[in-house]
């Protein structure tokens, strides 16, 4: 396993399927090489996680295809 460089300079924005006022939203930024940073925008100072585009575009394909339940 590699490490992924630190979000520093991340510019996050709220993911398209997050609801306008619900509790459980995603943001995500992508804007950094190598690197997608996804955080929870209610607690936008907490913890986040570094993954790879390979990995994101994964997991956002199986969410789309109905492969997880939300």
């Amino acid at each position: 396993m590699r490490s992924l460089p630190p979000l520093t300079g991340a510019v996050w924005h709220k993911s398209s399927y997050s609801e306008r006022g619900a509790d459980a939203c995603v943001e995500v930024a992508d804007n950094l090489p190598g690197i997608v940073g996804v955080r929870d925008s209610v607690d936008p100072h907490g913890p986040a996680l570094a993954v790879t585009p390979a990995a994101w575009r994964s997991l956002t394909t199986q969410i789309k295809a109905g492969a997880h339940k939300l």
